[in-house]
């Protein structure tokens, strides 16, 4: 008896609660516009069905040397391609702007070099300009390696410490998945609504939807300059080390 009083005083409690209330709880059900529904693959990293796919493994085609935009030079061979040092920065052809980006990236092996110079490079999810310009998620070995935490593997490079080093051994595949929300700009150039960035490393939470105080800057303090859509950029750090490849990349517009 006392089990059945208990819910039906409860039952009676939250009806007076909703009639208190007023209105009706169908009131706040949203129904349109509902989801689009995609394939979801079980191998996860295998692109969903509206990505972008950005390398397949067996051309560069969406991509261009930033200096000049002629073809991209890296190297491509076995599913992956890989920095060919001296050929200079590369990035879409396309430009984005908000976005989920997918990629994976590898050290090698026989990585050699310490600091930031143990397999360099970055990941610019928009690019500015023919060179550096943009904002940076540092690509390094980190595994075993010490530098400045905002200078390694994870890090938004100069502006932010990742929340963890998810860094595996140099030779083994890694991920970044990210969410990109660009930067909006008012008419006179000054910032309106500040880039936002989430980054997971090997499908770990290292970058929590963090605001970023301005585009890359190897010295001094970031600042914003207004610009568009843009487009995505690998960096050719130009280490004497050995290059360090990728493979399985792909972008969902948001």
């Amino acid at each position: 008896m006392k089990k059945t009083f208990c819910f039906t005083a409860s039952f009676l409690l939250a009806a007076q609660l909703v009639s208190a209330q007023g209105g009706n709880p169908k009131d706040t059900e949203v129904w349109s516009p509902v989801p689009k529904i995609i394939s979801t693959p079980v191998d996860l990293q295998v692109a969903p069905a509206d990505a972008i796919v950005l390398f397949d493994g067996k051309n560069l085609d969406e991509w261009v040397t930033v200096k000049d935009k002629s073809a991209a030079k890296w190297t491509v061979a076995d599913n992956i391609f890989t920095v060919k040092k001296g050929t200079g920065n590369i990035q879409t052809k396309r430009s984005f702007n908000n976005y989920q980006l997918h990629i994976e990236w590898k050290i090698p092996a026989n990585i050699t070099g310490e600091g930031q110079a143990r397999g360099n490079s970055g990941v610019f999810l928009a690019s500015t300009g023919t060179g550096d310009g943009g904002y940076e998620l540092q690509v390094l070995d980190s595994y075993n390696n010490v530098t400045y935490s905002n200078g390694q593997a994870g890090s938004i490079y100069k502006q932010y410490i990742p929340l963890v080093n998810a860094s595996r051994k140099p030779g083994e595949w890694q991920t970044y998945d990210v969410v990109w929300m660009a930067p909006v700009f008012n008419e006179d150039g000054s910032i309106k609504t500040p880039a936002r960035v989430t980054v997971l490393h090997n499908g770990v939470l290292i970058q929590n939807n963090i605001e970023l105080k301005g585009e890359t800057a190897y010295i001094g303090p970031p600042v914003y300059k207004k610009h568009g859509p843009s487009p995505i950029k690998l960096q050719d750090h130009g280490d004497p080390s050995p290059a360090i490849s990728f493979r399985n990349i792909w972008v969902r517009e948001l």
